[in-house]
């Protein structure tokens, strides 16, 4: 069982920064992570992901040059780092986890969900 928690989230101007983390109760060192977002009236979709060391990593076009995903298994965080934010970014911000050491970009594929963090770009 892993139970996973974002923090970071908040209000911003366009242009701005954040940087959300993912602390996990569990161990998470052969996991894929991954960065899922939600805005009011649309699907979840990825943003993220990362694979277990780093090596292979996934952005949504519309994220890609804006953020960065990483992580420190030693400290069993996650972190998104986002720059030059867009209005279009606001949503419910989800760090998720599947339990293998393949790398996935399928949401049905994460088996632990956290509860999510608001992020809210104005313009």
């Amino acid at each position: 069982q892993v139970q996973l928690v974002e923090s970071g989230g908040g209000l911003v101007q366009a242009g701005g920064s954040l940087r959300l983390s993912c602390t996990a109760s569990g161990r998470i060192g052969i996991n894929t992570m991954g960065w899922f977002r939600q805005a009011p009236g649309k699907e979840r979709e990825l943003v993220t992901a990362i694979n277990w060391d780093g090596s292979n990593t996934y952005y949504a076009h519309s994220v890609k040059g804006r953020f960065t995903i990483s992580r420190d298994n030693a400290k069993n965080i996650v972190y998104l780092q986002m720059n030059s934010l867009k209005p279009e970014d606001t949503a419910v911000y989800s760090c998720a986890t599947a339990v293998s050491p393949y790398f996935t970009t399928t949401p049905g594929n994460y088996n632990y969900w956290g509860q999510g963090t608001q992020v809210t770009v104005s313009s």
